[in-house]
């Protein structure tokens, strides 16, 4: 396939949550009143609220460089950070809070989450964590069948984004042994998980509709699947990554999104039917990449073995190169990913380097602490 088949270079845009923490204990803090208050003055409607008053999210336009895309995550970050300092905490670019507030925490005051909690219980409040923070990449799509076939076909290749972003080793104080602890405690909710593998745009807004129906979602945004078309916007929702410290690793990963888009949009075009990977095996590819992340192994999902995950990348980049090639980006995600490799791993290796210092739980709270500047 030529640089050419790729199609047109679709828009991207990314969503960040990143968690409050007190700016001297490090624990989770319930600031968001106060940082979306000087945020909004700072970043219009580009930051919100999210489920715990111990978070915030910010959304980028939609953006067609990812020089423009690492523009608008510093600037969005640097708003943040000093809206935190003004609220006197710290904004978290970790996927999990890695040291529980002393107290427990309601959910932000707005009807939804209340019902939330009303109709999920525990699931809702289960720990101290107050909440879990991903980074959620828009791929703009031609209309909503295509989302849909997208959906389909992105299923395999998750795991291996997933296992890019993993930084969230550290939950409620302790180590959880896990790269990526974010997907293990988000899995608990109804409707996360795989995509469900389906026909067509109607199936997919009928199995919608019966699921809302039953009640195990409350409305459709409900559907917690690993990509999803958005409810909202012209655009396929990846919802596998944690969020990162370095805005390279978002770009990255943004970047290897695209690229798969486009390769995966014209397969689709042409015909080719998506892997009918069983859900047992996704699942367990994406335990695999939440277990290890990059540093260890995840699953050949053709042979069901385990295979390096750094292997597994690169065949993702192989698959990807005509995407790439339209878009322009091949060397940018191509340096990116050699810098992520040099650095040992990626967020959750940092993270535990950070520890290992001084066995200081709040030492980590700072390597992942967004700046202003």
């Amino acid at each position: 396939m030529s640089g050419s088949d790729a199609g047109q270079v679709p828009t991207i845009g990314v969503e960040e949550e990143f968690l409050l923490a007190d700016r001297h204990s490090r624990a989770a803090v319930g600031a968001a009143p106060a940082v979306l208050k000087t945020g909004a003055e700072l970043l219009g409607d580009q930051v919100g609220c999210e489920l715990f008053p111990t978070m915030v999210e910010t959304r980028t336009v939609p953006v067609r460089t990812l020089d423009e895309l690492h523009g608008e995550l510093l600037r969005l970050r640097a708003g943040v950070a000093a809206a935190a300092e003004q609220a006197d905490c710290r904004a978290v670019a970790s996927g999990t809070m890695v040291i529980p507030s002393a107290t427990r925490l309601d959910v932000s005051d707005q009807e939804r989450y209340r019902r939330m909690v009303t109709e999920y219980g525990p699931l809702i409040h289960g720990d101290q964590g107050a909440g879990v923070a991903g980074c959620h990449i828009h791929v703009g799509v031609p209309d909503r069948e295509s989302a849909v076939q997208l959906a389909n076909h992105l299923r395999p290749w998750l795991p291996t984004l997933q296992a890019i972003a993993a930084n969230s080793p550290f939950h409620d104080g302790r180590d959880t042994g896990y790269a990526g602890w974010r997907t293990l405690r988000w899995a608990q909710f109804p409707g996360a998980g795989p995509t469900p593998l389906l026909a067509d745009a109607a199936a997919y807004d009928a199995l919608l509709d019966r699921l809302v129906g039953t009640g195990l979602l409350l409305d459709r945004r409900m559907a917690y699947w690993h990509a999803r078309p958005s409810e909202r916007f012209p655009t396929v929702e990846i919802r596998v990554c944690d969020v990162n410290a370095d805005p390279g690793v978002v770009v990255l990963l943004a970047g290897l999104a695209r690229a798969l888009a486009a390769v995966l949009l014209t397969e689709a075009a042409r015909g080719v039917r998506p892997p009918d990977t069983p859900d047992a095996l996704l699942r367990a590819a994406h335990w695999r990449a939440a277990r290890d992340g990059l540093t260890g192994a995840g699953v050949d999902l053709s042979t069901g073995t385990p295979i390096p995950a750094v292997e597994l990348v690169e065949r993702l980049l192989r698959k990807i190169a005509p995407g790439l090639a339209a878009a322009g980006d091949a060397a940018t995600v191509h340096r990116l990913w050699t810098e992520l490799c040099s650095h040992g791993g990626g967020g959750a290796e940092r993270q535990r380097t950070a520890y290992r210092r001084r066995y200081d739980l709040r030492d980590v709270v700072d390597a992942v602490t967004l700046s202003q500047y």
